[in-house]
This record gives C-alpha cells, sequence and structure tokens, in this order.
C-alpha cells in the first residue's frame, strides 16, 4: 500500500474525535500515518466540550437530588458545594481521557507532532518547528471554534472554552445564545447558585427542536429562576473597577454581572491551514466544502467533522472518520455516511432528546400527521413534591403510521431515546411500538402506550 513518493499515506490536521478515528483504523489497514495537533490530542469533545460538559452536568444535578431526598426518607446535614474541587477533579479526568487517545495512537504507529500543521504546497505539510513532509493524502479535522460577535468590550466575555477553568461559580452569569451551549450552561450555573440570565438575538431557544420541546424547557427553566431576555444584541460590555461588567443590550436596560459568556454558535476552524495555497473551496462560514464521501474540489484533501459544518455532532464526526479511512485505505467499496435522522441530545436541565422530523417539518414534507403525545408527571417527581413534567411526543405519517420523528424532554430523555432512535431508522410503524409490552414503571414506557 505504502506509496514511497511521499513521506506518509496520510497525514491528519486536527486529532479531536474524526482526526483520532481515521488516523487509527488508516493505520489499522496498514497505511503510514501522520497526524498533527497544535492544542490537546482529543479536541473540542474530550478536551472542551461534550465530556467535560457532562461531568458538570452531572454534578449539577446534585442540588436538586439533595433536595428531593428528603421527601424519600433522607436527611442530609451539612451540606456544601465546592466548585474548585469539581472543576480539578474534571480536569484530572480530561487529562486522563487525553492520554487513553495518544495511547491508542501511539499503539497504532500513528506519527504525532503536537504543534501546528500548514498545507505550504501540493501534497505538503509544513510545521510549526519547520519541518516539511509530503503525503499522499490530507484530512483536514480541526473541528470548529466558539463564535465571538464583535462588539464594544468583546474582550471581557468567555466562551465555553473557559468556563471549565473559573476560579468561582459567578453570583450573575449573563449567558449569550439561544443553542445547546447556552441552555445547558445555563442549567449548569443555575443549579450551582448563579442567577442566570440567557440573553438571545431572537425570541426563539433551541430553534432546531419540536416547538413543544422548546416550550416546555423554557417554561421548567424559568420557574428554576432562569430569566430570558429576547431581542437583545450586545451594544457593550464594559467592566467595572470592582471587577463586574455594566452590559448594555439592544431593547433592554444597562444591567451588572459577574461574567459575560457567548454561546452562539460555533464556527469552523479553517483559518491559517494555508487551503487557499492549494484552492480549496470554501463556504460563507470558512467551512471546507465536501462531498458525500468528505472529499473537496482538491483531489488529495479531505475533510470530516465540524470543519465542514455538515453536522457539528461528535459522534457523525466519528463517523465520518471511520468511513474516510475504511473507504480509502480499507479495500472495499467506498460508502458515506447517511446523515439523515441523526438523533441528538441537550443535556438542560431537565434534559432534551429527539430523532427525526419535528411537527413542522413532518406537516410540510408529508401533509397530514399524527401526533401522539404524553404529558406527565414521572414518579420521582411525584413523590419528591416536584411540579416538573414530561413531555413525549410521536409524529407519525397519517397514511401508514411510519415513525417520523420522536422527541422527549424529561428524566433520561437521551439515554432512552437512544433505543427509540434505532426504530425510527429502522422505519418501523406506530403499530410496532403498540405491539410492544412495556417495562413498567418507567419513563420509558410512554413511547409504547401512547395513544
Amino acid at each position: 500500500m505504502a506509496d514511497t513518493e511521499y513521506d506518509f499515506d496520510l497525514f491528519t490536521i486536527g486529532i479531536g474525535s474524526g482526526g483520532t478515528r481515521a488516523s487509527r483504523v488508516a493505520a489499522a489497514h496498514g497505511a503510514r500515518v501522520a497526524a498533527a495537533e497544535e492544542h490537546r490530542v482529543g479536541g473540542t469533545c474530550v478536551i472542551r466540550g461534550c465530556v467535560p460538559k457532562k461531568m458538570l452536568v452531572y454534578g449539577a444535578h446534585f442540588a436538586e437530588d439533595l433536595e428531593d431526598c428528603q421527601e424519600f426518607g433522607w436527611t442530609i446535614e451539612g451540606k456544601s458545594f465546592d466548585w474548585v474541587k469539581l472543576r480539578d477533579h474534571v480536569l484530572r479526568d480530561v487529562d486522563r481521557i487525553e492520554d487513553i487517545y495518544t495511547d491508542t495512537l501511539d499503539k497504532h504507529d500513528v506519527t504525532l507532532f503536537h504543534e501546528r500543521a500548514e498545507i505550504t504546497g501540493d501534497h505538503e505539510i509544513t510545521l510549526a518547528s519547520g519541518k516539511v513532509v509530503t503525503a499522499k493524502y490530507i484530512l483536514i479535522a480541526t473541528g470548529a471554534w466558539p463564535h465571538m460577535p464583535d462588539f464594544e468590550g468583546n474582550e471581557h466575555c468567555i466562551t465555553s472554552n473557559e468556563a471549565f477553568h473559573l476560579d468561582a461559580i459567578p453570583r450573575r452569569v449573563l449567558i449569550a445564545g439561544g443553542g445547546y451551549i447556552a441552555n445547558e450552561f445555563a442549567g449548569i450555573f443555575n443549579e450551582f447558585g448563579s442567577k442566570v440570565v440567557i440573553a438571545n438575538r431572537s425570541d426563539v431557544i433551541l430553534r432546531s427542536y419540536d416547538f413543544s420541546l422548546r416550550d416546555r424547557l423554557m417554561q421548567i427553566s424559568m420557574t428554576k429562576g432562569i430569566e430570558f431576555c429576547f431581542h437583545a444584541e450586545f451594544e457593550y460590555v464594559r467592566k467595572n473597577d470592582d471587577g463586574t461588567f455594566a452590559v448594555k443590550m439592544t431593547n433592554h436596560d444597562e444591567r451588572e454581572f459577574d461574567c459575560v459568556m457567548i454561546a452562539t454558535g460555533r464556527v469552523p476552524n479553517t483559518k491559517g491551514l494555508g487551503l487557499d495555497k492549494v484552492g480549496v473551496e470554501m463556504g460563507d462560514k470558512g467551512e471546507i466544502k465536501v462531498d458525500k464521501f468528505s472529499k473537496s474540489n482538491v483531489d488529495y484533501i479531505y475533510a470530516v467533522g465540524d470543519v465542514t459544518d455538515r453536522v457539528q455532532l461528535t459522534p457523525v464526526a466519528i463517523r465520518e472518520g471511520q468511513a474516510f479511512a475504511d473507504s480509502m485505505f480499507g479495500g472495499v467499496e467506498p460508502y458515506a455516511v447517511d446523515h439523515s435522522c441523526i438523533p441528538s441530545a441537550v443535556f438542560s436541565h431537565p434534559p432534551i432528546a429527539s430523532v427525526g422530523l419535528n411537527e413542522r417539518e413532518a406537516k410540510d414534507q408529508y401533509g397530514k400527521v399524527a401526533v401522539y403525545q404524553s404529558d406527565f408527571r414521572p414518579m420521582k417527581n411525584v413523590v419528591a413534591g416536584r411540579n416538573e413534567r414530561s413531555l413525549i411526543k410521536m409524529i407519525c405519517d397519517a397514511a401508514n403510521g411510519k415513525i417520523l420523528g420522536i422527541h422527549m424532554i424529561g428524566p433520561d430523555s437521551p439515554e432512552i431515546m437512544q433505543a427509540a432512535a434505532v426504530a425510527v431508522k429502522a422505519g418501523m410503524n406506530k403499530a410496532d411500538f403498540d405491539a410492544t409490552t412495556a417495562i413498567h414503571p418507567t419513563v420509558a414506557e410512554e413511547l409504547v402506550l401512547l395513544r
């Protein structure tokens, strides 16, 4: 397989989830693989995203659990929360997982350069150290980076990258954005005792999710004390002498906060990679345009993951990396990742999970649909005296009962949705769910009891 014309068969720039999978699998197929990572091995998910965030979500849940447990007969005396202890434990575990990723690459004989890499010519990569190497194929897997809007004082703001390293939980925090990152951190900070305000340019949160889930989450969030400011764009953020920040947004009075976090989306991380030098076609957001096989308009350059801005989800990047490596080096018929019907979750408080079409999308595409819904208070909430209600919604093609989408908000929704997503992806019908015996008593049984 080796092509001696080049130093490597594959050079991967960016070792996040997609780049790691592609490099490891390509090497397992016998390719000579090198990779460069200028930050830390593991990328956004492991270092500054999904993994540490989920650990914080777990920590935040104990705030309510410690209240609820009293109705179940438990007495908790002297309870307190130590942010620094949790933060440092999370960061240590991030180190542990990074070591696992690095060891995996080492065991597969992937040559790893811990420095920035740039394309400087056809099949040519120059490292920050000045070393120049060549590769038959180049894979870009540099992910995405938090978007920072342009306004006065934006240098005083943090993003989700810095949120994991705070010295203390802010007493008052403003979070700009309406997407999953904004709502997840709003829940985390709120449970840790912050006064949380979410500011959004529009009046819609979680735009891609079903409206029933969006409305329910906003109702519950407001009940928990989270405040929403809509039609709000930054005019300025000014640092006060006492270290707090004066914030002025359109349509709203000036307010003071101890921390301002920007969570207005992520943009493909393609600056300074030298893609323009070899004529790689880019989109308006700086994303690399690729075909279904992750190939750019330049024959030897491919891209996977968030840098393509197709679907910004870690499992998608992993599948794209696998498909690329198998197709290029595995001796199999090239295959592409199916980007339809991808399940997703928002680890808010409570969490949201979804797969398939939401109600509006289903009506637009199919015309007449049948909607089945269960709106209930989970047993744990009943005993705890918590009025928070869960919602499960199934949308079907009215003509034949085929399930077009399932949407949930409530405890363990993401855990339940993973199995339900298999059924939706497989094209099952409502009748298949009706014919399935329920597991009682569970939240999940509502899926097969919808009428």
